[in-house]
């Protein structure tokens, strides 16, 4: 799943590698035209659980870099040419994204294919909101109902008319996911550690499999469509000024979206099952933002798909974020990763697995 990348709300992520300013002020100098930017600063932005995110400054201005992970990484997981590309075709749609400005195939200025884009300044809200921003409920509202419009926007853009024909294949999308996430689970437990039951996501990935909705519609899928993934308008809490880390972005179901996008989603009274499945922070349990069940109304005005099948695409929603959370968990105890990328997660995956069971089984997302 991807991580936060642009200038967020919270505190400044702890120093990593996998940039130099020396190298990455030449090459923009370069690739900018504008030698001011041989002098420049970098500070990470973001957690650092996926791709790398960098505030680049300089007397030039302020820009932001996108890098793959440091070391050894699937192949596709962090594509950072995919994510430019998608960036690029949405530029000009009702989806807002922040412009490309320079990028790199491999070699400067981090050996290893990245992009600069612009800063877009605004919030995106970690765990709290900042103080005094949407202080009041209508603005927590219109900011629920901001993030299901640009969600439905993106599912409405023609992927040939941006030229995005070709960035997946549709057809059998939900059921090639479940197969992925399934091998990832299977080689996440190759690394001791995992703290996910064997049989209960196998039990939970064969019904899945065994149920699969057919498609309704192929559209553009962000991947990991959540509130801490879209950057707000400082000024309006009500508009959407940029959605963020298109790492896993393909053509395929847009329900997996909005059902991913219901599994992050805390509201304000909550069912124990649901609470209890509940591991990465979010400010929607404040008063003020829709429940999940308006949220899905919401979309489905907008979108007019059917939203009968939602409660499986919630399944699957639970089940990928079950399979992800337990890979951290494995790498951060067999010492691959920093301890503090596993910081809140230990016991995750089951109470993923119960949400999931019981979605499918009551038909509910409430």
């Amino acid at each position: 799943m991807a991580a936060p990348s642009e200038p967020r709300s919270g505190t400044p992520a702890e120093p990593r590698p996998g940039a130099d300013p020396d190298a990455v002020g030449a090459w923009l100098a370069a690739a900018l035209g504008d030698p001011a930017w041989r002098k420049c600063t970098l500070s990470p932005i973001g957690a650092g659980r996926s791709n790398l995110t960098y505030r680049v400054e300089s007397a030039a201005g302020a820009v932001v870099l996108r890098r793959p992970p440091v070391g050894e990484v699937a192949a596709t997981a962090h594509d950072m040419g995919r994510e430019r590309r998608v960036i690029s075709a949405l530029a000009g749609t009702a989806v807002p994204v922040p412009r490309v400005l320079a990028a790199s195939d491999g070699g400067a200025p981090v050996d290893a294919p990245c992009f600069v884009m612009e800063l877009v300044e605004g919030v995106v809200p970690l765990g709290e909101l900042p103080a005094g921003w949407a202080t009041e409920p209508d603005d927590r509202r219109r900011m629920g109902e901001a993030l299901i419009t640009v969600l439905a926007d993106l599912h409405s853009v023609d992927p040939e008319a941006v030229g995005l024909g070709d960035f997946g294949r549709p057809e059998g999308f939900m059921a090639r996911q479940v197969r992925r996430w399934t091998t990832q689970w299977e080689k996440a437990r190759e690394v001791p550690g995992g703290d996910g039951d064997p049989a209960a996501l196998t039990g939970l990935a064969e019904r899945l499999t065994a149920t699969v909705p057919a498609a309704q519609r192929h559209t553009i899928v962000h991947g990991d469509y959540r509130i801490d993934n879209c950057l707000f308008d400082v000024a309006d809490p009500g508009r959407v000024a940029s959605v963020l880390d298109w790492e896993m972005s393909t053509l395929g179901d847009p329900l997996a979206d909005l059902g991913l996008l219901l599994v992050y989603w805390a509201q304000v009274a909550e069912q124990p099952v649901w609470r209890a499945a509940q591991y990465l922070d979010s400010p929607t349990r404040l008063p003020g933002f829709p429940t999940r069940t308006a949220l899905a109304a919401a979309y489905a005005q907008r979108s007019g798909l059917d939203l009968a099948p939602l409660p499986w695409y919630v399944a699957f929603g639970a089940f990928k974020l079950a399979v992800v959370l337990d890979g951290i968990l494995a790498r951060v105890r067999a010492g691959m990763v920093p301890a503090s990328m596993a910081a809140g997660l230990e016991g995750s995956s089951g109470p993923l697995v119960a949400l999931a069971g019981h979605v499918l089984e009551t038909g509910s997302v409430g």
